[in-house]
């Protein structure tokens, strides 16, 4: 049964993952302040991705996206029962703002729920724990949830099952944001930790 299950999630990731791929293109845009750091581009341009969102934290307080990122910051959408994508994903980021820490930039790294029925912020907080560094995990309402990963292009779909026992299916990309800037960059999940600290250090040094 396990099996089945993980074999239906990711292919229902795929599919959404090769949706998204249609929005997320690789492709320079015009009047670029971080062309040289850049290697993924969005259809339409940087402004035109990302934006301000109102979310809770794992204290259960409402914060904003001005209240979260204070500094060059890594943005996740998954969730706490994600069965593998997530935690590898999760650990990635950590790995990469690990190397970063190392190297003396200050980058934060936080995940989005698109489970706000399951992930309290108590079970987001229980989950970020167990990475390493300043991990930081965000729920809300489905509203709330759901006006955060229109913003950022994000997909994602519950899937029929157990109403305690479900998967969801999402996109799977990793966003750069910077204060006062906003969204510069996405990672896809083929890239590594030590691919991911390069590029993230070019555009704190660009900005």
């Amino acid at each position: 049964m396990a099996i089945d299950r993980t074999v239906a999630w990711v292919g229902g990731a795929a599919l959404v993952t090769l949706v998204a791929a249609s929005v997320l293109v690789l492709r320079p845009w015009v009047d670029d302040p971080f062309s040289e750091c850049r290697e993924a581009s969005v259809a339409g341009g940087p402004g035109t991705l990302g934006g301000p969102f109102t979310l809770v934290d794992e204290t259960g307080k409402t914060v904003t996206d001005k209240d979260v990122i204070t500094r060059p910051t890594l943005l996740y959408f998954g969730y706490t029962f994600c069965p593998d994508v997530c935690p590898l994903d999760s650990a990635r980021n950590a790995e990469a703002v690990e190397i970063l820490t190392e190297r003396g930039r200050d980058v934060g790294n936080v995940m989005i729920s698109i489970d706000p029925e399951r992930d309290t912020p108590e079970v987001m907080a229980d989950f970020t724990s167990y990475f390493p560094g300043d991990y930081l995990g965000l729920t809300g309402t489905p509203e709330q949830v759901a006006a955060a990963a229109k913003a950022y292009r994000v997909l994602y779909q519950k899937q029929d099952g157990d109403p305690a026992d479900y998967l969801v299916s999402h996109s799977t990309f990793t966003y750069l944001v910077l204060p006062e800037v906003g969204f510069v960059e996405f990672f896809n999940r083929d890239d590594t930790p030590e691919e991911m600290a390069d590029r993230i250090g070019c555009f704190i040094d660009a900005s």
